[in-house]
Order: structure tokens, then sequence, then C-alpha cells
């Protein structure tokens, strides 16, 4: 579920902003960074799991406003070499304020330990982040369906000059989605961060699955980032069990098959 929260961030980013951001998976890796400070500084998950990502938010504030902003509409290519230097920047600021070593995050004890469920032990806090991921899910669709801003967003995705006619702020509307996705990132890096040690390649490890769900779920597709993830999630599992030297090929055949059947993915549109 942590992957589908990172994606869903990234699909929403590209659905609206039609930028490919290859720093989110940089945003996720300062949630699981900030989740350990906060941790450490205040001994409670529970702070790091809420102030964890508003700091990763306000970070893709000034990401957005500063260093995104003047390549829309220029070519992918730029969009790229721009995201990816940003990656380079907080892979260093992470190596200067944590340095190299692997570091780890422990839940809250509430969540520590197991649950039987229909005679099945269950971890409790991987239970805990799937209640979380189905809860994301359904703010992101009520969110996008339901309120006055989500018709904005909706409006600005589709067709950026005819809303600002109408009247949208869409440079405000751009770094409103952008620092959604970007505390997206950062909160399934705080959940991820107790599930696995932090260190320097994470964010290129994160970035890689969530672009591989994005590209099989359909481009700006949140549905697609759902299925997506799962689909992945299952064939790791797979794979871990029965084939773990070729773990890693599985999801790169997964997303070559569902290119081929559906070069858009599974719920994605023609892009113009």
């Amino acid at each position: 579920m942590t992957l589908f929260i990172i994606a869903s961030g990234l699909s929403l980013i590209f659905g609206v902003l039609r930028i490919l951001n290859l720093a989110h998976g940089s945003l996720f890796m300062l949630g699981a960074y900030f989740a350990f400070q906060f941790t450490h500084w205040f001994g409670s998950f529970w702070f790091a799991l809420i102030f964890a990502p508003l700091v990763c938010a306000a970070i893709g504030i000034i990401i957005e406003r500063f260093l995104v902003r003047p390549v829309y509409g220029i070519h992918i290519t730029f969009q790229l070499l721009l995201t990816f230097g940003i990656i380079l920047l907080v892979t260093d600021l992470v190596r200067l304020f944590w340095g190299v070593s692997y570091l780890t995050v422990s839940e809250s004890e509430v969540l520590q330990g197991a649950t039987s469920m229909l005679g099945v032990a269950y971890p409790k806090y991987n239970l805990f982040v799937i209640v979380m991921g189905i809860f994301i899910g359904f703010l992101i669709w009520f969110l996008l369906s339901k309120t006055r801003v989500g018709k904005m967003v909706r409006a600005a995705s589709s067709d950026r000059e005819v809303a600002g006619g109408l009247g949208i702020n869409v440079p405000r509307v751009y770094t409103l989605v952008f620092a959604f996705g970007a505390w997206l990132a950062g909160l399934g890096g705080v959940l991820a961060a107790p599930l696995r040690s932090l260190m320097l390649e994470l964010d290129v490890h994160t970035i890689v699955e969530a672009f591989v769900v994005v590209v099989i779920g359909g481009l700006g597709s949140i549905p697609g980032a759902f299925i997506g993830s799962f689909l992945l999630g299952q064939l790791n599992a797979f794979g871990t069990l029965y084939f773990s030297r070729y773990e890693m090929a599985f999801m790169y055949v997964l997303m070559a098959v569902v290119l081929i059947i559906r070069p858009h993915g599974l719920f994605g549109e023609r892009i113009a």
C-alpha cells in the first residue's frame, strides 16, 4: 500500500501538471528520514506521521514554485534533467545531515506485534498500512470528485487556457497539486520507514517501482495506480517466494506485457 500512496502522488502530478517528476522518490526518501529524525527528537511515531509529510509538502511548494514552474510546457527532456538534478541535490543533503549509515525507525508500540484473524496471525503494522492506503485512496477520490478544489484541479488538467479564462488561478492549482503529491510521497516514506532500512539509494529504488506502477496503470490514473501497485506487489511476493534470482525482472516483464496489449496502460488515455 505504500507503493500505491507514492504512485498515486506521482500519477496525480503527471495527470494535472504533465510533468514526469523523477524527484518524487527523493521526497519519499525525505519523508522516511524526517520520520527517523522526528521519532528521535520527540519519541513519537505519530508525531512523525503527522508532521513529516507536511514538511515534504512545504518542500514540494518550494520545488514547484522556483524550480519546476519555469519548465512547464518545455520539452520533456528538460523536465527530466531538472528533476534528476533535484535527486542529486537531495541525495547530497541527506548524506550531509544523516550520513551514509543504515538507519531504522520503530513504529508505535500500539502497532507492534501481531493480531489473529480467522486463525492467521497478521502483523498489526502491516494492517495499519493497508488501512491507511485504503483511506488515502478514498481521500483522493473525495477531493477530486466532491470538492470545489477538485473541480478546479480537473478543469486545469483538461485545458489550462480555458480554466484560466473561467477565473481559475491555474498556477496556484498547480502548486497545490504538486504540494499534495509531495505530501503523499512523504506519507509513503513515513509509512515505509519501519518496514525497511533507510539508505541513500532509497529514492532510486522507490521511483523505479513507482514509475512501473504508473506505466502499468496508466499515466495520470489514480485507479490505475491502485491496480498497478496491487499487481506489482503480488508479482514481487510471488517472485521472492519462488524465483528470488529473477524477482526484479518480473516487474519489467509485466510492464512490457501491459504496454504491448494496452500501450497507454490499463486505465490510461492517449495523450495528445
